[in-house]
């Protein structure tokens, strides 16, 4: 079992030095990895670049897509970014690969949206085309994280991930496309069996992308707070939501104590947190860096 390793989730930023400064707080707060998601919408940040001076305005972390939507691009242009990304970050960068699951950004960018199974064939395909363009550029590949919640996609992550990241998320039945509900806690058991028995015998890390932090004395009433905040009156109740390994309640001395269990019992000693939480979670990391 993995020391635990720590990564934060940065959305975007207003300027440079807005960005800059995010990216040395992360670091000073001793963080391990700074990521960038690939969305669309105001105030995103195009990943490649915002990595890139990140590597460069840093010192330790290493930097990474979690992850990048590969249906959104040409197999060609897509593998120059990256290839020029390993090259300009000095090696620092972990590739997050994921099939998508936002069906309004397909829209907003002209796509089509395409069924889950082609979606995971084409980023398999996208992969396979990577992997020649690192052989003809001479290239060392990136550590490949892939990410996702279905069997296809945790099938694939099985075979070919440095790095496997759960989501813990589903599509909501009878809802919306881009309509998520959270798995609980014997859901993600059976998503992480899944996985493992398809390895192979290969040991890749586990990552947990985790959805919400909140310290404080009382985690029912911290849970219940975030239950009422989301509106989620149809999913999980507050002791589900006390137990699944996609949200942090309590004090940091509770939080270490989920964390290390959780670790136990699902194999997740890499723990991403979204840019929200990165100063509540730094108490956290603090206490368990290098254990």
């Amino acid at each position: 079992m993995g020391k635990f390793k720590f990564g934060v989730n940065l959305w975007g930023a207003e300027n440079r030095e807005n960005w800059v400064a995010k990216c040395r707080r992360a670091e000073a707060l001793g963080y391990d990895v700074i990521s960038v998601p690939d969305h669309l919408g105001s105030g995103r940040n195009a990943p490649f670049p915002a990595l890139t001076m990140a590597a460069a305005v840093t010192q330790r972390p290493r930097v990474g897509t979690l992850v990048s939507n590969v249906p959104f691009y040409n197999f060609a242009l897509f593998a120059r970014d990256v290839v020029t990304t390993v090259k300009m970050t000095g090696d620092r960068l972990d590739l997050g690969l994921g099939s998508g699951h936002m069906k309004s950004e397909f829209d907003d960018a002209g796509l089509p949206w395409i069924p889950a199974k082609e979606r995971i064939e084409y980023l398999t395909k996208g992969l396979d085309h990577l992997r020649e363009q690192f052989v003809a550029e001479g290239i060392t590949p990136p550590p490949l994280l892939l990410a996702g919640n279905s069997d296809g996609v945790l099938s694939l992550a099985a075979r070919e991930a440095d790095i496997a990241g759960f989501s813990g998320l589903r599509q909501a039945p009878g809802k919306a496309p881009g309509t998520f509900q959270l798995d609980d806690a014997e859901r993600m058991d059976e998503r992480v069996a899944f996985f493992q028995s398809r390895t192979n015998g290969r040991n890749p890390e586990l990552n947990v992308l985790v959805q919400r932090v909140v310290v404080a004395d009382d985690q029912r009433a911290a849970a219940a707070a975030w239950r009422e905040e989301v509106k989620d009156e149809d999913g999980l109740d507050v002791d589900a939501l006390l137990e699944t390994p996609q949200l942090l309640f309590g004090t940091v001395a509770e939080i270490v104590r989920q964390l290390q269990e959780r670790r136990e019992r699902y194999g997740f000693s890499y723990i991403t947190v979204f840019e929200p939480m990165m100063e509540t979670f730094a108490p956290v990391v603090k206490e368990l860096s290098g254990q």
